[in-house]
């Protein structure tokens, strides 16, 4: 299930990042309500949690914003706003669920559960993911390309997903740290190629269509079908 964070508290967007994370939830984040509302309108999420006092755009505004656009993606409210007058304004306003910091995970995570069965994606949400003749079972947590299985570890799974999720995207090294790794320890300036490099020869080892590509300058993509090479495509020259 994909996970809308929009929260400008360093600490609590970390922590919340990581444990989600730990559950399985890949969680997309926004510190700012301008960000986090531009997120809202261009992609799909099962939930969303949304801090009321925001830089920029406050929660309350980017959620009656996203249901004026016909977004109907659960939001679960965390604040500090504990007044009863600021959870019926939450709850009036287009919130699904209000919940008050500080929380306790155990109760957030059952608060998500129960949400994620209201989510309009809910039923149709992917459980294996394809791209050209790479597919992904993710309850069986699975690879295969043309039928043969490939042998991934956890880490590398977590990186191809999000690849495959992003298919055809250029996504730099940064983005990649911030949305795979859920550790400060584990963001090593190498790291990034080193899992690419695991990738490309355990997903294209053997194929003439190579799908996992270094973009010199820019980032990393996987390939969507019928996209061409992307230029100046090779292992050399990281990019930043």
């Amino acid at each position: 299930m994909r996970i809308l964070l929009i929260e400008d508290d360093v600490v609590t967007a970390t922590l919340l990042k990581t444990r989600l994370a730990e559950d399985g939830y890949l969680v997309d984040h926004a510190s700012d309500g301008r960000g986090g509302l531009a997120l809202a309108a261009r992609e799909s999420y099962d939930i969303a949690i949304v801090d009321r006092m925001l830089p920029e755009i406050d929660g309350l505004a980017i959620v009656k914003a996203m249901r004026e656009a016909g977004v109907r993606t659960p939001v679960l409210f965390l604040t500090a706003r504990s007044g009863l007058d600021d959870r019926i304004e939450g709850l009036e306003g287009g919130g699904d669920d209000y919940l008050v910091k500080p929380f306790d995970f155990g109760e957030l995570r059952a608060r998500l559960h129960a949400l994620g069965r209201r989510s309009p994606l809910a039923s149709t949400t992917e459980t294996v993911l394809h791209v050209a003749d790479l597919e992904m079972d993710l309850i069986k947590r699975q690879v295969h390309r043309s039928g043969k299985e490939i042998e991934l570890q956890a880490q590398e799974f977590k990186l191809l997903e999000y690849l495959m999720r992003n298919v055809g995207k250029v996504i730099n090294r940064a983005t990649l740290l911030e949305n795979v790794w859920d550790s400060e320890q584990d963001r090593r300036r190498t790291v990034v190629e080193t899992y690419i490099s695991r990738l490309r020869s355990k997903i294209d080892r053997g194929f003439t269509d190579h799908l996992v590509e270094t973009v010199r300058g820019e980032g990393y993509r996987l390939r969507a079908p019928g996209q061409p090479p992307a230029p100046g495509h090779g292992p050399e020259e990281p990019p930043p």
